[in-house]
């Protein structure tokens, strides 16, 4: 691979790659990311093998991408440019696709998303895509993403070629500020706003650090966008370093993610190999590389202060703040941390500019968000929907409702710190400030749906376990907040509970809340707080169903 001298290279390689694109070539995108463990794989290597046999090389080509959304489906794929969508493949349909689709035009109905009982070839038509609108997931599943001329093809590297052509540091941060483009990790805080943080600190190193420490159960948003489109990642950090006056970062990603490691290996390889990283990138005198460090699965290492102590090699363990990152981070030095979601969207804000992007979402939240919808609902998968989208739509016009005769009861959003949104509150328009009034938070994007079979308390118990099991217990709040907070759900959840333990429970969940060291400790009461808000009922029917009964075993018998 030809290391590219300046940006006019870039161009003309681009133009080359345009010309080896036939128009007329069939092309089959099959998801071999997470529908994998269902058996992409074998479909893919299937439809390899089909194409071969029938002498198709030349008309039909079939490419491994990264989630398409629909995993509901899996595996998953999708016939261009017809714009077919099959789900539920096995490679035993791979001869029947190529016989009849591809060679007759035919569909094969039983391989079509079903929507009240009507089959739905196309992906247009399908309702689960119908209301999404793609700013981070543009590539996701469009593109192989191992191959750097797929990225580049469209409009890859177009962003830092933008940027280091005709814009200072100064603009390109207030081209961020001005797009209103919060981090997307939980906190929202404007990512302008930090960079230029991070550029005014005293110091000649500098460091850039993107969080992919995705450790919510069911989440998987950051996951799916380094294993699908990990060059956009790449570019996002390259524009956010050349910013702030960094010339080294890190991708600290959680060792559970094996298939997004490889992805990003080779993304940075190709990226070295073409000149997009390391020394004078496209011929200019801004240097940048990248390493990626792996994390050991440790929650609390989501917290920057901790991702900061792990990557240094020390215990993943928040510190008080100040000093903050931007002044006193990795190794002492100015340090920025923005997560996948954010970086990703970067390439975007430069290329489209700042007033595009902030014509979609509300007032106060701009842009898209993902979210990882799971749970009680019919299409689970990845969904991205402008910001003030409501909690309806996403669950019953895209996610589909939910299954069978069951009724929608809450959805638990922002994580196992979140809170729980109840069906009252299913017109409420998703933003940073909105969720939070409701008593949940946006946190990175898991939003899991329960049906009115669930019990709330036992959700409440569910995610404190995993709150107190993940905390460092560096702090004593936290530590010791979380544990009694446990042992009380834990002992209603028994029908052992006690009538004082609500007002016990809401006491040591406030106190944690305010006490606590880090956003773990600060926001793990919040399933708390949130049920009893909303669903105080059943936890007075736990509690009062084990007096009825102590009192019905205490009545002598007549």
């Amino acid at each position: 691979m030809k290391r590219l001298k300046n940006i006019e290279e870039l161009i003309k390689f681009r133009k080359s790659i345009e010309t080896e694109h036939s128009p007329d070539m069939i092309r089959i995108f099959i998801c071999t990311t997470g529908c994998r463990a269902l058996g992409a794989e074998e479909v893919y290597n299937a439809f390899k093998s089909e194409i071969k046999k029938q002498s198709l090389e030349n008309k039909v080509e079939v490419v491994d991408t990264g989630c398409q959304g629909l995993c509901a489906r899996a595996p998953v794929l999708t016939i261009e440019p017809m714009g077919i969508f099959y789900g539920r493949a096995t490679e035993t349909d791979v001869p029947e696709i190529i016989s009849q689709t591809i060679l007759k035009g035919e569909i094969i109905e039983r391989l079509c998303y079903t929507e009240a009982g009507k089959r739905i070839p196309y992906i247009k038509d399908i309702p689960f895509y119908g209301k999404q609108k793609k700013i981070v997931l543009r590539n996701c599943g469009n593109i192989n993403p191992k191959s750097i001329n797929e990225y580049i093809l469209r409009e890859g590297y177009a962003a830092i070629s933008k940027v280091l052509t005709g814009m200072t540091p100064d603009e390109v941060i207030n081209e961020i500020k001005n797009s209103g483009l919060r981090g997307r990790g939980g906190a929202g805080f404007p990512t302008g706003n930090k960079w230029e943080f991070v550029r005014k600190a005293d110091g000649d190193i500098k460091y850039i650090i993107c969080n992919g420490d995705e450790g919510d159960p069911g989440a998987f948003m950051d996951r799916a966008v380094l294993e699908g489109d990990p060059h956009s990642v790449i570019e996002g950090m390259l524009v956010g370093a050349y910013a702030i006056g960094s010339r080294k970062g890190i991708i600290y990603v959680r060792a559970e993610y094996p298939i997004a490691v490889e992805h990003l290996k080779i993304a940075i390889e190709q990226a070295r190999n073409l000149g997009l990283l390391g020394e004078n990138i496209l011929g200019t005198n801004f240097s940048f590389d990248l390493d990626i460090k792996m994390g050991a699965g440790a929650f609390v290492c989501g917290e920057e202060t901790a991702l900061i102590a792990s990557i240094e090699g020390k215990r993943g363990m928040p510190r008080p703040r100040p000093p903050f990152p931007a002044t006193s981070g990795l190794w002492g030095k100015p340090t920025n941390i923005n997560n996948v979601e954010t970086f990703a969207n970067v390439p975007v804000v430069i290329l489209r500019g700042s007033e595009f992007f902030k014509s979609i979402g509300t007032q106060t939240s701009k842009g898209t968000k993902i979210f990882a919808l799971a749970g009680n609902v019919k299409n689970t998968g990845l969904v991205e929907v402008p910001m003030g989208t409501t909690l309806r739509e996403i669950v019953f016009d895209i996610g589909g409702g939910v299954p069978g005769r069951k009724k929608f009861k809450a959805a638990q959003m922002g994580g196992p710190s979140g809170g729980c949104v109840p069906a009252q509150h299913l017109d409420l328009q998703i933003d940073y400030e909105t969720v939070k009034e409701v008593g949940a938070i946006m946190g990175s994007g898991g939003l899991i749906v329960m049906d009115d079979s669930t019990s709330m308390v036992e959700i409440a118990r569910y995610f404190m376990e995993f709150c107190q099991d993940e905390s460092c217990g560096k702090c004593v709040p936290c530590r010791i907040g979380t544990k009694r907070m446990l042992d009380i759900l834990t002992r209603i959840t028994k029908g052992e509970g006690k009538k004082e333990d609500i007002s016990l429970l809401k006491e040591l969940a406030e106190v944690t809340k305010m006490a606590s060291l880090c956003g773990l400790g600060q926001t793990a009461a919040n399933p708390v707080l949130s049920t009893i808000r909303y669903y105080i009922n059943e936890y007075e029917e736990l509690i009062d169903k084990k007096h009825a009964q102590a009192d019905i075993q205490q009545t002598p018998a007549t």
